[in-house]
């Protein structure tokens, strides 16, 4: 997202936007409550910086769980991730004008100072175009307007454009991506080499995201004004133009992406989130920043299309660019956060409040916005890191109605972060919301943006460095933003739009099953209420043309032939059925199993750090204990456990610290619980495993009775248990608390439920999952440690799609198994599913 680098060349009326006073609905928070929270802002990102400063820096980014910085190479790949650093301190750059825009000038002229003596932009890395011109270059941009003002001031006297000089270095290095026949940029380039040449070791690529492509403008713009070269711009122009030729016509939508050489659409799904989000941003903004009308007329084609098609007030739903009234999923990425905070720039104010609002619920349901979640607003990609667009909605919305409201909303975000994101050494990203796991993850956006748009959310105008009121003629821009006088004259109008939302995500869950005929107008069948023994069900599949095939191995195949379908209508529900299961399952295998959580709840951790841990398939199963397993924990002698205790006595009554390998997790449960303790964690042998990189499995028996064993053993990847390792070396008694979620930080209070995790229980029809060989009970005993895990579910190759699911009990099925032959229905439907396959790619 646009993070305000520009302040210096924005047009007046966006300052005025942002900085002047709209009509006030009530003053429910006083200026000392304001300024208090302002100064936690304040105090959380002193934090933040400077555990990056002291530990990570010049690194681009902080392991806020190691106390570490991210060096790429040095850490297990995590793929497009990693794309983002380059070896150029990304987290100080991009950090520049927050730093500013806090009054911290102090530490703004020494940060300056650092990255003009330390940065260098010649290295041989390969780079996101995209991540490094928002991220990097437009740091560079804003750090230089906000030390030009500085220096307008009377301080940084010294400074002589060098930031400049580096931004225009960086932008020569991104602009041979921009040399293909499209003028649509390359995904990524070599700082040094460029691209299309064997030691780039880029310029193969054939296809980008729509918001990579086109979210160059601002960036290049300001670069271009800055510096007279009119270059950097005509490149960002030209790609933007190209993709405008090629939106949908009918629709006038875009796709997510994009093939740069050709120009067709390599996935046709058009939403406001992940691979287009930006786009739409950035046109806006454009607009704003160069007074180019065709930038507006452009944002606002789209943006009806936007309203007609995809927005469901509350919900943002994806749709086909060619067949807009059908819907491409059935779940939410966090990416569209943003989305009412744009509304907001185009004064459309009523759907803002109604996404945000429900976007607020969702967020308090899970304590932060995961990465994708369902229209019922469950869980369906459980990750969360710190990303700031919805503190950037919250800032926008109260700008424009002053609706104490959202001051409360912003409470809510400082409440999360601190209890349950705030560790020693920095803020760490959210592996899965359910758990409250962290990841070993503080991106540089979090620094970045989280902390300007919460500063600028609980500051007055005299708090800020910049006062657009004195050089501005007010009367001159009355016309730019609708006066929420005229908009909201009942002060509870907000609050009589918001009450259904509120009710509608507090209600979601338990949520009742509806079946109906395909094609009658109502809610179709849905994949995760389908059960295969129930027969109205199966008439049901048969109606829409999907059969159930049996494998030898205990699965059934779903194949869908729409040509047997008894109507077109039919037909498209049972695609809809086919596509919904692919990310049902696609959703599970990724989630792969309920991960279990291991929190350091002793000095100085406090239950800040929570580590991701697998389960074991036998011994106490921690999601049905209320309180889990709290003690404090002592290294097995033997480390792997594999023969009886020497050190019983001191086992006994704490948690025992194992190393994976030589026997089965069994045998080492068995020695464990005969010493006497009351759990047990396995920690994995293999050096450099982690759970950011490797998938969770769950620990097998050994294929005897189990039940003997009454305590929980977790399984702790290398990275996780040496996290613990290192505190039990530095600390001596450590405690920790073995859950299936982690406890509230620093309170003993009960949990709720949560009812918007997936069913526990595995046979009902919310947990259709993909099962694999290593499912199959063994009898044979092993000599090393034997795990369960999930193998992926691939589409059809051919003419028939399926989805192959484990369904419990078998059912007669006499259906066809042959492969028809297709007509262009099912030729959409495979289009569609390679579209949902690549979105799956996407960055998120």
């Amino acid at each position: 997202m646009w993070m305000l680098h520009f302040a210096t060349m924005l047009p007046a009326f966006l300052l005025l936007f942002l900085m002047r006073t709209s009509i006030s609905l009530s003053e429910a928070m006083n200026r000392d409550e304001k300024n208090k929270l302002r100064n936690q802002v304040l105090e959380m990102f002193d934090h933040a910086y400077q555990k990056y400063m002291d530990h990570a820096y010049p690194a681009d980014e902080l392991m806020p769980l190691t106390c570490r910085g991210r060096v790429r190479g040095l850490e297990p790949s995590r793929g497009d991730i990693d794309d983002a650093l380059g070896k150029f301190s990304l987290t100080l750059i991009d950090t520049l004008d927050t730093l500013a825009l806090l009054n911290k000038t102090v530490e703004f002229e020494e940060a300056v100072r650092r990255v003009v003596a330390d940065v260098r932009l010649d290295n041989d890395i390969v780079v996101s175009v995209f991540e490094t011109n928002i991220r990097v270059l437009g740091g560079l941009l804003g750090g230089h307007s906000m030390a030009v003002m500085l220096k307008e001031s009377g301080r940084m006297v010294w400074y002589q454009d060098e930031l400049l000089h580096m931004a225009k270095d960086l932008g020569l290095r991104l602009l041979p991506a921009f040399n293909t026949s499209s003028g649509l940029p390359y995904p990524r380039v070599n700082l040094r080499y460029g691209v299309r040449g064997p030691e780039t070791r880029t310029g193969t690529e054939t296809d980008t995201c729509t918001a990579c492509a086109g979210t160059i403008i601002l960036e290049f713009a300001a670069l271009s004004r800055f510096t007279g070269d009119p270059t950097f711009e005509a490149h960002a122009r030209r790609a933007l133009d190209f993709l405008w030729e090629k939106r949908q016509r009918n629709s006038n939508l875009v796709g997510t992406t994009i093939n740069i050489h050709s120009g067709e659409w390599v996935s046709r799904d058009s939403g406001v989130g992940a691979g287009i989000d930006s786009y739409y941003e950035y046109l806006m903004k454009a607009y704003i920043l160069l007074g180019d009308d065709r930038f507006l007329q452009r944002f606002n084609t789209h943006y009806a299309s936007i309203m007609k098609y995809i927005s469901q007030p509350p919900l943002l739903l994806d749709v086909h660019i060619h067949k807009p009234l059908l819907p491409a999923r059935t779940w939410m990425d966090s990416l569209l956060a943003f989305f009412p905070g744009l509304q907001v720039l185009k004064g459309d104010i009523r759907p803002a409040i109604e996404t945000h609002e429900m976007l607020y619920q969702v967020t308090k349901k899970h304590n932060f916005l995961p990465e994708a979640f369902t229209t019922d607003f469950r869980v369906h990609w459980a990750q969360h890191p710190l990303r700031p667009e919805f503190a950037e909605s919250t800032y926008f919305l109260y700008k424009a109605t002053r609706d104490p409201y959202y001051l409360e909303v912003g409470r809510t975000i400082l409440e999360n972060l601190n209890r349950f994101a705030r560790v020693p050494c920095g803020f760490a990203a959210m592996k899965d919301v359910r758990t409250g796991s962290h990841e070993d993850r503080m991106d540089s956006f979090f620094l970045a943006e989280m902390f300007k748009y919460l500063f600028l959310l609980f500051a007055e105008e005299d708090d800020l460095p910049f006062n657009a009121g004195e050089e501005l003629d007010d009367s001159n821009f009355e016309w730019t933003c609708p006066n929420t006088r005229l908009l909201f004259p009942d002060p509870t109008f907000p609050r009589n739009l918001r009450e259904p939302i509120r009710s509608a995500v507090d209600k979601s869950c338990p949520r009742p099953t509806t079946h109906r005929e395909p094609g009658m107008g109502r809610p179709p069948l849905r994949a995760q209420d389908f059960m295969a023994n129930n027969p109205e069900h199966l008439e049901l599949l048969r109606r829409m043309g999907v059969s159930l095939i049996h494998l030898k191995d205990g699965r059934v195949q779903l194949v869908q032939h729409a040509t047997q379908a008894v109507s077109a209508i039919a037909a498209e529900d049972g695609m809809r059925f086919m596509q919904e299961m692919m990310e049902l399952s696609s959703q599970q295998q990724k989630e792969q199993l309920p991960p279990r959580a291991v929190q350091i709840v002793s000095h100085p951790y406090f239950g800040r750090v929570v580590l991701t841990a697998g389960p074991a398939q036998f011994g106490l199963d921690l999601s049905k204990s209320s309180s889990g397993v709290r003690g404090f924990v002592t290294v097995a002698e033997p480390y792997n456990g594999c023969s009886e205790l020497s050190n019983g006595e001191i086992v006994a009554g704490r948690i025992a610290l194992l190393q994976r390998g030589q026997c089965m997790f069994a045998e080492k449960a068995r020695h464990i619980h005969k010493a006497g303790a009351i759990g047990g964690i396995v920690i994995d042998d293999n050096e450099g495993s982690s759970s950011d990189t490797a998938p969770l499995f769950q620990m097998a028996g050994d294929g005897r009775n189990t039940d003997d064993v009454t305590l929980p053993l977790l399984f702790l990847f290398h990275k996780e248990g040496n996290i613990l390792l290192e505190a039990l070396k530095e600390y001596r008694e450590v405690e920790v608390l073995l859950s299936d979620k982690a406890r509230d930080r620093g309170t003993d209070g009960a949990e709720e439920e949560d009812c918007s995790t997936e069913e526990k229980d595995h046979t009902s029809p919310a947990s259709l999952e993909p099962v694999d060989q290593s499912q199959l009970t063994t009898q044979e005993q092993t000599t090393d440690d034997s795990v369960l895990g999930q193998e992926s579910v691939q589409p059809a190759e051919g003419l028939g799609s399926y989805v192959s699911v484990d369904v419990g009990e078998e059912p007669a099925v006499d259906g066809d198994s042959s492969s028809q032959s297709v007509d262009s229905l099912m030729a959409d439907w495979q289009e569609d599913l390679a579209a949902f396959k690549q979105m799956e790619k996407d960055e998120l």
